[in-house]
């Protein structure tokens, strides 16, 4: 059996991050969550990388878990984490700090929709295919898709598919937000990268701030993300990214930001 590995693409200030376990649909043995963590902290950690795209290469995003091989890691009770990795699922531990679009196509179930919710904006193909099949198995979903799935997509939309376990589509998941975007066949990863672009464009310091108080407030409560709005706006007034931005709107150009 192959053991699943994860490419990484810099394109410009864009980590292109990619599934590769084709031959297996992508199906998530340890070895490649272990890769995808590895390659999240890499994104991270990398000042000239301002946000990523999660793909996966082969026709299908991925079919889920290697049961056989994470029994062991949920006999465990807890998720195996890969040493100076990040969470992908931002269940455990810090998570990762910049944007993440996500392209998806072909078979996506279970770990795929958790893989998912924990990005922040998703681009599918038209032929893509959603099971948070679990309840099919004899268990539940136990990688952030009770907590995620109704806070995004609202409680009816998500228990339907939550308790069934029954597949939906693109369409569906248009119409009840969970996706953001379809794409025209074959060009879902190009057209997640270009708004990865976009992100990249604007200020970095900017981007990342919003990035957490929007987390915090989902997370915490509106009240909790009030309370930081000002303090965390202090230390970004003073940068040069700030500069450039008045600067470029005053001199009515467009603005080149270093993050910092």
């Amino acid at each position: 059996m192959s053991e699943g590995k994860v490419t990484t693409e810099k394109r410009g200030h864009v980590l292109l991050i990619g599934l590769d376990r084709a031959e297996k649909r992508n199906a998530f043995d340890v070895a490649m969550f272990h890769a995808l963590g590895r390659a999240y902290a890499t994104l991270d950690a990398d000042d000239e990388l301002r946000a990523g795209v999660l793909f996966a290469h082969g026709d299908h995003f991925t079919a889920g878990l290697d049961l056989a091989a994470f029994s062991p890691v949920f006999a465990s009770g807890h998720w195996s984490q890969a040493e100076g990795g990040l969470d992908p699922l931002g269940l455990e531990g810090p998570r990762l700090r910049k944007p993440m679009v996500s392209a998806v196509q072909g078979i996506c179930f279970t770990i795929g929709i958790e893989l998912m919710l924990a990005t922040d904006v998703r681009v599918v193909a038209p032929d893509v295919r959603f099971g948070q099949i679990e309840v099919k198995r004899g268990i539940y979903p136990v990688g952030g898709a009770t907590m995620r799935f109704p806070l995004q997509v609202g409680w009816g939309n998500a228990m339907r598919w939550l308790l069934t376990g029954d597949e939906f589509d693109a369409t569906e998941a248009l119409r009840m937000g969970l996706v953001q975007e379809i794409a025209e066949p074959g060009e879902h990863v190009e057209q997640a990268t270009a708004l990865a672009e976009a992100i990249a464009d604007q200020a970095p310091l900017g981007v990342r701030a919003t990035l957490a108080s929007a987390r915090l407030g989902m997370e915490q409560g509106q009240a909790a993300a009030a309370r930081r709005l000002l303090p965390d706006l202090l230390p970004i007034l003073g940068s040069e990214d700030a500069k450039e931005g008045l600067a470029s709107f005053l001199e009515r150009r467009t603005a080149k930001f270093r993050g910092r």
